[in-house]
Order: structure tokens, then C-alpha cells, then sequence
């Protein structure tokens, strides 16, 4: 008997359809195959659905089984099938009717006992399942809430087997899963750090509220120790609120990599990514045969800080380039290629020099000048020309440390940098972009446009400071930036002043 059951699967962040046909016939020896391309967890399906059935009361067909995932020209990954396949194999035997499943999309891995264990990619499946106008789903109960973020689709969370069926041949009814979607997303958009715990450095939180106010690249230059891992852990929680579509969109990426948290429905605050500096180029970027997303798409709405940045690895930080210049990261393998969303801010660390301690006036530093320039250049040009402003971070003061005193709390820095960001969309509407940092040439022309007395002090700048010609676009948006937080139309020249005390790695190394 041939029975047909509709599950899914996940090709890059977005899910697809899958048929799962299932025909058990009783002439000839037993045997089991499963076909459609599918991977090794996809074949050890038949052991769990076998010790599932017989641990839960059911008999598993000694007859000739043939499990065919269409389409059958994509590589299937992954124990999601295992639930479809069981069901598949119980309408074949007569203990469920093909009415009973027909207009479900049905998920999930078995455990042996019969048990329903959590599979990735469920917000993604939900979506799918919205779309293509399916009456509900079936999934483990612990992937449940995440997928009722979805709505307009009905989500039924099971714990076992046996409970499937019994709700599958209405024996026993069960109520969709619900969530408050407003209630879950105010729930999980507190961040847990916050600027008023930084001491001192005003100057480099000044520049950290001009990058996220701009969406600019930062790199932080101090001395070990000087706080630049602590300032850039609390840059998310001066970042506008995140709105639902791109938590939706985070959600999804966290959702396929198996990241979300026991009990969290979505993602409401803005990433932060903070990869090691021995990671490879597929883990910074993804990769494998079926390309998975990297930390850059985990970064995605959110902040990847690169600590130690000289320490990287060349063609690793090369490999940034893409998804800094469009905001995306295209995988190419021979048998598929993905496009992964990768909109992040680039937050990078580094000391001044290999020892750490150039310009620092408690230490002594041993570098020559050839062994400063020589470091920093590990560090290529491309790379750099994607990072707006160069922050140095010294070393903090013991009266600063003593201070009782907190400081400003990222929530009044957070209303200034929303509001510049406001500026900033109405300004770009009809451009296709959202910040400052993402102007081209024509709206640096337009929008960055400065007097007599700024454009002498640029050259003035560049001469003297030893700037480069590709710190001029840098500086120019940097101060479109300032300008759009002092709520000023114009660039001025102490806007286009403070834009050039952000360029510190610009300076030639004396």
C-alpha cells in the first residue's frame, strides 16, 4: 500500500517541501530502502523508526518498505523525517487513514522510546506552512512555541508517538499552541549589559554612539586591558530596537543551527558574535558541503567583534570582504550554491603593537617603528578601507576605577542613536539603504556636502596627519553621522573635525 505524508526541509534559511511516499509491499523478502539523496542520519531513520513502533505498541512491517523524498534531486539532511516516515508507515498497515494526515506538515525526530525530539529550522517550516496554505503542523512540542511565532498557522506540539496518533484519528482532540507575541518579544529584548557599567573612556563610547548611529565600522587600537572587549559587548544595547522582521529573519538563521534556547520563541535583541582568532574561513563565513551559515550570518542585525584582529588569519579576514561590501555572503559548492543574509556592524580589536604598549605612558614599549608598521599591516588595506572609524583606547585611570559614579546608560544613548537612524531612513527611502555607512559615492556628493572653511581643514588634515586619499569618503560619512546627532542639516567643520580624530591608523607611525 503507497501512502503519502508532507514534511519539510531546510535549504538555506528557508524551508521547502518535501513528500514523504512510503509503499510497504508483501510479496518477496523484507528489506528497507530509502531513496531521494538522502545522508546518513536521513538512512538511520529505519533503526529509530523501528525501535519507536515496537516500544510503542505498533508493529513494524516485516515486507518489503520503499521510502522515496521528493524531490529527489536535493541532498536531504537531518532527523526530521523520522515522525513522517512512522506515520507514512502506519497509514500503509491501516492504523491511520490517508484522510487523517492529508493538509498536515509533519516533523520530527524519534527518539527509541517513542519520544519526540526537537529538530532545527522550525520557524523556517512555520513560514513555509503559512505560505503554502497548509491546515496545520505537527512538530515536537519543544520547537512549538518557536513555530507559533508564525501566525495564521495552527501549531500542535506533541511529546510522543502514540499522542500523534491519537490526535491525528481524532480520538483525542488537542488545542493549537499560542504565544503573545508582544509579550514574548518585550520578554526577551532586555539586554544584559549596559554602558553604565563602563568607567571612564568617554571618548571611545562618544565613538562607539557615532558608529551605531551610523551603522560605521569601528576598530578599537589600546593597550591589554583598557576595556575594549567590555565596550564592545555593550555596542548591541545602544542599537535600535530590533523590529519583527528582522527578528524573524535572526531567528531563522539561529534556528537552523540549532542556537535557539529551551523556551525562547525568537531572537528580540541584536546579536553579538565573538569568534576565536584560530576560526577557519568556513567557520567565519560558513561553509561544508551543504553550506551552512557562518558567524557572519549569525552576526546578521547584530555585531561581530573581532578581537586580537592581527591575529586572524590572511585569506579568514579577506574572506570578509563580501559580506561587508553587500551585506550577504554567497556559498558555492558543486551541487548547490546558498546566499546567507550577513547585515552586520564589524567591531575589531588590536593592540597598537605586538607588545601592546605603544603610546601608553605607564609602559615602556621595545617596538621599533618598521615592527609597529609591520604588525598593523597584517591587517590588509581592502579590509581596513571597510572600517570608518579608528578609536585608540588607552589605558583607564585608578581614579576612574575607584569612581562610585555610573555612567550613562545605554537606554539614553540608545534614543540619540534611534534618532538619528530615523533621520537616516527617511533620508535614504527611495535608495535601498538605511544608514550612513552604506553611502555611495552620488550620496556622499549629495548629502555630505561641506564650505570652504571644512574643505580647507580636510586638506590641511591630509597633509599634515599623513591621511590617506580613501579616509576622505570615510571621514565625510562619519561626519554626516555627528551632524545627523547634533540634529544639524549641514556638515560643518567641527563635525568634519571630530570625523578626523577618527582615523587614527591613517597616521604614519612615528
Amino acid at each position: 500500500m503507497l501512502s503519502k505524508v508532507i514534511s519539510s526541509a531546510v535549504l538555506g534559511i528557508d524551508a521547502y517541501p518535501v513528500e514523504v511516499e512510503v509503499d510497504v509491499a508483501s510479496r518477496g523478502l523484507p528489506f528497507f530502502a530509502t531513496v531521494g539523496l538522502p545522508d546518513a542520519a536521513v538512512k538511520e531513520s529505519k533503526e529509530r523508526v523501528r525501535a519507536a513502533l515496537k516500544n510503542t505498541g505498533f508493529d513494524f512491517p516485516l515486507k518489503q518498505v520503499v521510502v522515496n523524498l521528493a524531490p529527489a534531486d536535493i541532498k536531504k539532511e537531518g532527523s526530521a523525517f523520522d515522525l513522517p516516515i512512522a506515520i507514512g508507515m502506519l497509514i500503509a498497515e491501516g492504523v491511520l487513514n490517508q484522510e487523517m494526515v492529508d493538509g498536515f506538515l509533519i516533523v520530527g525526530e524519534l527518539s527509541l522510546d517513542g519520544r519526540i525530539k526537537p529538530v532545527r529550522g522550525a520557524l523556517s517550516m512555520a513560514v513555509l506552512a503559512k505560505k503554502a496554505g497548509y491546515r496545520g503542523m505537527v512538530m515536537p512540542a519543544d520547537n512549538a512555541e518557536e513555530a507559533a511565532v508564525v501566525e495564521s498557522v495552527d501549531i500542535f506540539g506533541m511529546q510522543t508517538l502514540p499522542q500523534v496518533v491519537e490526535f491525528l484519528s481524532n480520538s483525542a482532540p488537542q488545542e493549537p499552541v499560542s504565544i503573545n507575541l508582544q509579550s514574548a518579544f518585550e520578554t526577551f529584548s532586555a539586554y544584559q549589559e549596559d554602558f553604565s557599567e563602563v568607567k571612564g573612556q568617554e571618548h571611545a563610547k562618544r565613538a562607539i554612539e557615532v558608529a551605531a548611529a551610523g551603522g560605521h565600522n569601528i576598530i578599537m587600537i589600546g593597550p591589554p586591558g583598557s576595556g575594549k572587549t567590555m565596550l564592545a559587548r555593550r555596542l548591541p544595547s545602544v542599537l535600535p530596537q530590533m523590529s519583527f522582521d528582522e527578528s524573524i529573519e535572526t531567528t531563522k538563521i539561529h534556528s537552523i543551527m540549532g542556537l535557539l534556547k529551551q523556551g525562547q520563541p525568537l531572537i528580540a535583541t541584536r546579536p553579538f558574535r565573538s569568534p576565536h582568532h584560530t576560526i577557519s574561513d568556513a567557520g567565519l563565513i560558513g561553509g561544508g558541503q551543504v553550506p551552512r551559515p557562518g558567524e557572519v550570518s549569525l552576526s546578521h542585525n547584530g555585531v561581530l567583534f573581532l578581537d586580537e584582529l592581527p591575529e586572524f588569519k590572511r585569506n579568514v579576514l579577506e574572506a570578509l570582504r563580501q559580506p561587508l561590501e553587500d551585506g550577504q555572503v554567497t556559498i558555492s559548492r558543486a551541487i548547490t550554491s546558498l546566499t546567507y543574509p550577513a547585515s552586520l556592524m564589524l567591531v575589531a580589536a588590536m593592540n597598537p603593537c605586538k607588545c601592546g604598549f605603544h603610546g601608553d605612558p605607564l609602559h615602556q614599549c621595545m617596538c621599533t617603528p618598521h615592527q609597529i608598521q609591520s604588525y598593523r599591516s597584517r591587517v590588509s588595506g581592502p579590509l581596513m578601507d571597510r572600517i570608518d572609524i579608528h578609536i585608540e583606547v588607552p589605558a583607564i585611570k585608578f581614579n576612574e576605577i575607584a569612581s562610585d559614579t555610573l555612567a550613562e546608560p545605554s537606554a539614553s544613548i540608545r534614543e540619540r542613536v534611534t534618532r538619528a537612524r530615523a533621520v537616516q531612513q527617511a533620508r535614504f527611502r527611495a535608495d535601498g539603504i538605511y544608514a550612513n555607512a552604506h553611502m555611495k559615492p552620488r550620496h556622499i556628493r549629495r548629502y555630505c556636502r561641506i564650505g570652504e572653511d571644512s574643505q580647507s581643514l580636510m586638506q590641511r588634515a591630509m597633509e599634515r596627519l599623513g591621511l590617506s586619499a580613501r579616509a576622505y569618503n570615510r571621514i565625510l560619512k562619519v561626519a554626516r553621522t555627528i551632524a545627523d546627532l547634533e540634529g544639524s542639516e549641514n556638515v560643518a567643520s567641527h563635525h568634519i573635525s571630530e570625523a578626523i580624530q577618527y582615523r587614527s591608523l591613517d597616521r604614519r607611525v612615528s
